[in-house]
């Protein structure tokens, strides 16, 4: 008897299929946000990772169709703020629930600017001021290249995650003594 997954080829492979399988990828939730004309503007996001240390830079994937895409491609800059599990109602505005769009998702939290003038979150786990270096279009999304302007990291408290469609958290273990 085989025991082994079934295996598709990439033309047999459904949307639907593909995003229960990538949902077994648990991300930090952060905020992606920039500004640019005197408009403010933000999304939550998972896909976002370190690309190099020298010299140091990010990747963010944006959705073109999202509400902010067009003021992050605009700006020519962005913010990613990393949340922390007490910030689960910011990430659900800027996620869009309840149709809150635009400014309003900045509503109810302390905001301000590092260097480029990106929105940056205060109290976010850790805050990445980047410059756009690069834009890179692939299907739905744009690849966001970010050179790193400037940094902010807060002190140490559960990380907010988004894994198989829900938010949960995870505690700094090590801070918590347990280790690695």
């Amino acid at each position: 008897m085989n025991d082994l997954p079934t295996r598709l080829a990439a033309k047999d492979i459904a949307t639907d299929a593909f995003k229960a399988v990538m949902r077994n990828l648990a991300g930090a939730v952060s905020i992606v946000t920039a500004s640019h004309g005197g408009v403010r503007a933000g999304l939550t996001a998972t896909s976002v990772t370190a690309l190099s240390a020298e010299p140091p830079t990010v990747i963010v994937c944006v959705n073109r169709a999202a509400s902010a895409w067009p003021t992050i491609e605009a700006a020519g800059h962005f913010g990613i703020n990393v949340l922390a599990a007490r910030h689960r109602p910011i990430a659900d505005r800027f996620a869009g629930r309840g149709g809150i769009k635009g400014e309003a998702r900045f509503a109810g939290a302390s905001w301000g600017p590092l260097v480029t003038g990106a929105p940056t979150l205060d109290g976010a786990l850790a805050v990445i001021d980047c410059e756009t270096e690069e834009a890179l279009e692939r299907h739905s999304h744009t690849i966001l290249i970010g050179r790193i302007k400037a940094i902010r990291h807060a002190t140490a408290e559960g990380a907010l995650l988004y894994w198989r469609g829900v938010y949960g958290q995870i505690e700094d273990e090590l801070q918590a003594g347990a280790g690695i």
